[in-house]
């Protein structure tokens, strides 16, 4: 397990990432996108953003790139991370599409209790076949990342752990990877029923009961958390874990609390490990 204390400047900038057409299509796409997508999984369309680098939009340009799906927190939707990061700064610098759906207040999972909400589902047999069908994406699974901040911490590891044939590296920062502490908040209860009478449920569906079906190298894995966040002690939990399972990982601390400036920080380690692996494999 590698461990890293870091505290790591970087630029909020409030970029145009979520500016762009609607609907657009392989050959019809500016550098920010904001597309709707449709399906069975949900009850109602999904608008996502999809921002690509300057070299994509080149008309001779044949690259296929990687994908990193990019998750917002509870409250929030596909706007969030372009009001906290540059992201079209991003993928130029990375080479790389990012896409940012909307969570809905998920946390990314199948709802055992509400048919119209099959988010993870939604993910992976109707949205990432959509951004493929439709963008030069790199098709292997080390071509894909996902990651995101609070609720799309758990999703980021929760869609790579259980969806490692899809996504060859997944990440969190400041990520809820442990709902069982937290019954009462968030909506979760609307998803999964009443912590009090479906306990066995609430086990199933948190990130660091996942651990032990994890095998070494089945995945690379990234995470973080600031020390002052409340979800801070359920990351050092989990990073317990996977080390006890002997789960190689890397798993960073920094000053911080669960808040839009940590995360505009945050986020640049976890793209710089992403673009690594990328590059590793090509």
């Amino acid at each position: 397990m590698k461990r890293l204390n870091l505290f790591i400047i970087a630029s909020v900038i409030a970029a145009a990432a979520c500016a762009g057409s609607h609907g657009a299509v392989a050959g019809d796409v500016v550098q920010a996108d904001t597309i709707t997508v449709s399906g069975k999984y949900l009850d109602v369309p999904m608008k996502v953003t999809v921002v690509v680098p300057e070299s994509y939009l080149a008309e001779t340009d044949t690259v296929k790139y990687p994908v990193l799906y990019l998750l917002n927190g509870y409250g929030g939707n596909y706007r969030n991370w372009g009001k906290i990061s540059p992201l079209a700064q991003y993928a130029n610098d990375y080479g790389c599409i990012i896409v940012c759906p909307s969570g809905m207040n998920s946390w990314y999972w199948d709802s055992p209790v509400q048919p119209g909400m099959q988010m993870e589902s939604f993910i992976i047999k109707e949205l990432i076949p959509h951004i493929d069908a439709n963008y030069r994406t790199r098709t292997d699974r080390l071509g894909r990342a996902v990651t995101g901040f609070s609720m799309g911490g758990h999703g980021g590891l929760w869609l790579g752990i259980r969806h490692s044939d899809i996504f060859g590296s997944a990440g969190a920062t400041s990520g809820g990877v442990n709902i069982i502490p937290f019954p009462k908040n968030w909506e979760m209860k609307k998803w999964l029923g009443e912590y009090e009478k479906n306990p066995d449920r609430w086990e199933a569906y948190t990130v660091k009961n996942l651990v032990d079906s994890l095998k070494p190298d089945q995945l690379n894995i990234i995470f973080d958390c600031g020390t002052d966040d409340f979800f801070y002690k359920v990351n050092c939990d989990l990073d317990s874990a996977l080390n006890a399972r002997k789960i190689p990982h890397t798993f960073i601390t920094s000053p911080g609390a669960h808040t839009a400036q940590y995360w505009s920080k945050s986020i640049v380690p976890q793209l710089q490990y992403f673009k690594r692996i990328w590059d590793a494999k090509k």
